[in-house]
């Protein structure tokens, strides 16, 4: 017995070094493959450093009348989206989970379009957008819905998979009808979860905003973008003050709301 437990740690052992030795050779041909050095890292750095603090910084606060715009865009983008996108992935979810959804197809079919959503990147719909709605929130909003809908379908689904069928059969036992199960024995337990993951898509959505203002989808993201083609860097460091402000105010916002509500 003991020689079998000596043999195991012994082969354990040696996988754990084999699974070592393979991640530090992919590192290798990665860092041969893509040019990677750290000599050419820190060859660059003095460079780095001047742009940062003598182009970059400091601020041009005068510039924050014509910031504070596209900062209102950013945040009305971002709640609209969040709404939207959360309201359309609850009905969604009904169909997705597997306590809930009428039939299997109707479930697998639910999920591979959340699945397609969710998987393509945001700033893909924007730049596809873009082509049909022109430039301006309009696309940012419409973008950041769709990526909603895949990432909060399957979040919701799970919650809807997680709760307590227990309550559920107990309120059918009385002769209740769908509707009233819904109401009685699921939405309790599933709307914890939906706020909860709703406020963190807005957090998601605040940041994702900024990236695809860039692209044409309004916002600072579309202020920075500008600033930099113009080499106005100072008034782009002020737009990207303003995002991780916006950023910070809203996670602090959205988790005492969560403290309150959940």
């Amino acid at each position: 017995m003991e020689d079998r437990l000596k043999e195991l740690q012994r082969q354990k052992k040696l996988q754990a070094w084999l699974v070592a030795a393979a991640i530090a050779a992919f590192t290798v041909w990665s860092s041969v493959e893509t040019g990677f050095s750290f000599s050419e890292l820190f060859k660059g750095g003095s460079e780095i450093f001047r742009f940062i603090f003598f182009d970059f910084l400091p601020p041009d606060f005068s510039k924050v009348k014509n910031l504070i715009g596209p900062a209102l865009d950013t945040i009305y983008i971002s709640f609209v989206a969040m709404i939207v996108g959360a309201f359309m992935s609850m009905v969604l979810a009904f169909f997705a989970a597997t306590t809930t959804a009428p039939s299997k197809m109707i479930q697998v079919v639910v999920r591979a379009f959340s699945s397609v959503m969710r998987n393509i990147p945001t700033l893909i719909w924007a730049i596809l957008l873009v082509f049909a709605y022109g430039l301006g929130t309009t696309v940012g909003c419409i973008a950041l819905i769709i990526t909603s809908i895949g990432t909060l379908t399957r979040a919701y689904a799970e919650i809807l998979e997680e709760i307590d069928m227990g309550q559920v059969e107990a309120i059918r036992a009385t002769g209740a009808s769908y509707s009233q199960v819904l109401g009685q024995a699921v939405m309790p337990q599933f709307m914890p979860g939906f706020i909860g993951w709703s406020l963190y898509k807005l957090e998601l959505n605040i940041r994702a905003s900024t990236i695809i203002g860039m692209v044409g989808g309004g916002g600072l993201g579309y202020a920075i973008q500008k600033g930099i083609k113009l080499f106005q860097y100072q008034e782009v460091s002020l737009a990207i003050i303003m995002v991780i402000l916006i950023v910070l105010m809203t996670e602090w916002t959205t988790s005492k709301v969560r403290e309150r509500i959940i």
